[in-house]
């Protein structure tokens, strides 16, 4: 990550510097500002672990999508309530299991934020998870990169 990126003290200090790169032509820090920001809002809600540090930061980066699809910072409210009724790794082994496929993968690879998906932090953290989701996510990810 670039140094002025990391330097980044808040997520709108990141927007804020997304947009200007972005007006001057570079892609490359548009990325590295908004995966910052959804590192500053994971650290700001407080996990327990990592694992669940990485489902938060998988859940802001949904809403880094949705921000960029709807022109306004809009909340994964479906989501969140996921969060509310089974914790963090609970809301990413059930969203994993349904049928279709999560999160707007994607939409995510498209802004350079694809490792952010719910299937690729279980696979970076199999052992909080049903082997199920394991499986499901594997097959997810493999999938995706066939289809590239």
């Amino acid at each position: 990550m670039d140094d002025r990126v990391a330097k980044l003290k808040s997520p709108e200090d990141c927007e804020k510097f997304a947009k200007n790169a972005e007006r001057l032509g570079h892609s490359d820090l548009v990325d590295d500002a908004r995966k910052r920001a959804v590192e500053l809002r994971a650290e700001k809600y407080g996990a327990s672990n990592d694992t669940e540090k990485e489902c938060l930061k998988a859940i802001y980066a949904y809403e880094e999508v949705l921000a960029e699809k709807n022109g306004k910072r809009t909340r994964a409210s479906r989501t969140w309530q996921m969060v509310e009724r089974h914790g963090i790794l609970g809301a990413a082994e059930r969203a994993v299991n349904r049928d279709s496929e999560t999160m707007g993968y994607t939409a995510l690879m498209e802004m350079g934020l694809q490792e952010f998906a719910f299937e690729a932090v279980i696979l970076r953290y199999p052992s909080f998870f049903s082997s199920g989701a394991v499986e499901r996510s594997q097959q997810r990810i493999d999938e995706w990169s066939a289809g590239t």
